[in-house]
Formats: structure tokens, sequence, C-alpha cells
């Protein structure tokens, strides 16, 4: 089969075109003929050798149709999405024709929608709703502050947190560039992110909940946005993966409010299944238009390179995909 994989650590150049063999099913797994695949910056990083884990071939998410499934979970043909479970980590993702993953890690989609809407729903719009109504536990009328909200994570969070009622507050590095954007997506107004919001922005110590999508050269900040009782959750580092430096809780923490954290990998373990996640639903929500997922960027599989240069600029401007011929 085809297949992308990382010929060692560094730019572009290390992602090569190849063949490999076709994965064999296995008892426990789902072989998928994918699609379509999302492309996310923990790919970017594994390529250049950043992250604790790599594969092979790369890809955290795809969607596709089931090739095989011994244990009988999903029926061979029906479409399905899946994440994590090791994908692009510790196993052979989805940069391929072929990716084999634990069912816990698959859950069923449907499949009237177009692959390349499809690929721009599993690991932004899973990631985004576990953060707003499970670690957050967003409820209608409550203001949230999205940092980072014109990523393709932030985006899908700011769709998700207007769908269900909330007031939203997005920000961007580049407000005059990407105001109208944000606007049209729901947001009452974009602000300019940078250190020390908190002391800046009017709703100081009144907002209900922060998405933190920068990382940790901004969560303590975040903490110091919330009201008594406000969630701050931390799910991303589009400012780099540097720790905070001598950080003491007694010291800097915000008193009364709550620091929760999510990632993705933990897709398909005890206590996260990915059945959780009403993607099905969010899906069926996209298709009756109720919901926007069209992805920014739309590649061939010849073009990983591409998506993967524009990813580096950061202007990207949402989710982009790939779409296998």
């Amino acid at each position: 089969m085809r297949a992308v994989v990382l010929n060692g650590f560094g730019g572009l150049d290390v992602l090569e075109h190849t063949e490999i063999p076709k994965p064999l099913p296995r008892p426990g797994e789902v072989v998928i003929a994918i699609k379509a695949f999302g492309i996310n910056h923990a790919e970017m990083h594994m390529r250049r050798g950043e992250w604790a884990e790599a594969a092979e071939v790369s890809g955290i998410e795809c969607v596709g149709v089931v090739d095989s499934c011994p244990d009988g979970t999903f029926t061979v043909g029906e479409p399905v999405a899946a994440l994590m479970g090791g994908l692009g980590r510790t196993i052979n993702g989805s940069y391929a024709q072929y990716t084999r993953v634990r069912t816990a890690n698959a859950t069923r989609i449907i499949g009237d929608l177009p692959w390349s809407q499809l690929a721009a729903l599993p690991e932004t719009y899973a990631t985004a709703w576990t953060c707003l109504f499970r670690n957050l536990q967003l409820e209608p009328g409550q203001l949230i502050l999205i940092r980072g909200a014109t990523s393709s994570l932030g985006r899908a969070a700011v769709k998700l947190a207007v769908d269900a009622g909330a007031r939203v507050i997005g920000t961007t590095r580049n407000p005059g560039e990407h105001s109208e954007s944000l606007t049209a997506l729901g947001v009452e107004r974009a602000e300019h992110e940078g250190p020390e919001l908190a002391g800046r922005l009017p709703e100081t110590k009144k907002v209900d909940a922060v998405l933190d999508l920068v990382g940790n050269s901004t969560i303590l900040d975040s903490l110091d946005l919330l009201r008594r009782g406000g969630h701050a959750c931390l799910a991303g580092w589009l400012g780099g993966l540097a720790p905070i430096p001598d950080f003491n809780p007694l010291a800097r923490m915000a008193s009364g409010v709550y620091l929760t954290f999510f990632g993705s990998f933990v897709f398909g373990t005890p206590g996260f299944p990915l059945a959780d996640v009403p993607l099905a639903e969010i899906a069926e929500r996209v298709r009756d238009g109720q919901l926007e997922a069209a992805p920014a960027h739309v590649f061939s599989f010849d073009d990983i390179r591409e998506a993967h240069r524009l990813m580096e600029t950061g202007e990207a401007g949402g989710k982009m995909v790939v779409v296998l011929d």
C-alpha cells in the first residue's frame, strides 16, 4: 500500500512516499481503508523529533471505511472515524491507504458528507467537545475565553461553544486580520493574544471558563482571568513546548479556581471512551447546517509536504485535511 513514512527527523524532506505492507487484522482491532485524514501540529512535532514517541507512519486521526474487524465490533464497509490509540506515535498512523487501530479508538460516523468534511471532525471536534463539556463543564449563558481561537481546534471550540449558547471571546495574534472571521463564527469580539491579558481584559475576574490553547506561556495568566469557581483547561501549545519556569503554586496560583488539563492521547483508555464523544451527532449537525466544519485547505496525498509547510507558517487559518485518491 502507499504510505508516507518518516525517514528520520527534521524538515519537510523526511516525509517520504513509499510502499509498505498493508496491516493485517487482529482481534480487538479494526483495519480501516482510509479516505481522508486531518493534519495536526502533533505530527509536525513528531516529524521534528520533538515528541516523546513517533511511529514510522505519522498521522493521529482518519476517516474511512472498515476493511476488516475480526471481533465484529464494526461491519465491513461501514464508515468510521479513528483517532489516537497510539496512531502515529507507537503504531503506524493515518498517512497511508490503510491503518489498524484498537476498536476502542474508532467510532461509527455518518457517511453522507464529503470525506474532506468528515476528516475535519475527529481530532478537533472530539478534543474541543471534551474540553468544553467535560473539563470546563460549560453551560448556556456562561462567558468563555478561548485563547488561540483561530487554530483549527480553537475554531471548533468556538463553534461548539456558540452552538451551546455560551458567550465567547476569542484571542488571536493578528486581531486586525482575523477579527472578521472570528465574528463570523459567533464570538462577541476578538482580543489580541499576548502576555498579561488579565491586565487588559475588562471581564477579568468575571470569566466563567478559559480554554487555553496557547499553553504554558499563558496558562497562569488565564487563571487570573477567572471568577471564583471558574474553570481553566490547558489543551494546546501554540506558544511552544517550553515548561513553566520555577512554577510555585503557593506563590502564583489564583485561589478558588480550577485548573484542568486534557490531552487527546487518552481517547480510548479507561475513563475516556471515544464513544463518550457524540461525533456522529456532530456530523449530523454539520450535515443539517447547524454546525459548520468545512476545512480551510484540502490537499492530495502527494502534497503532504506542502500541508506541513503551511502548518509551520502558522497561516493555515483552520483545519487542513488530506484526501486520498
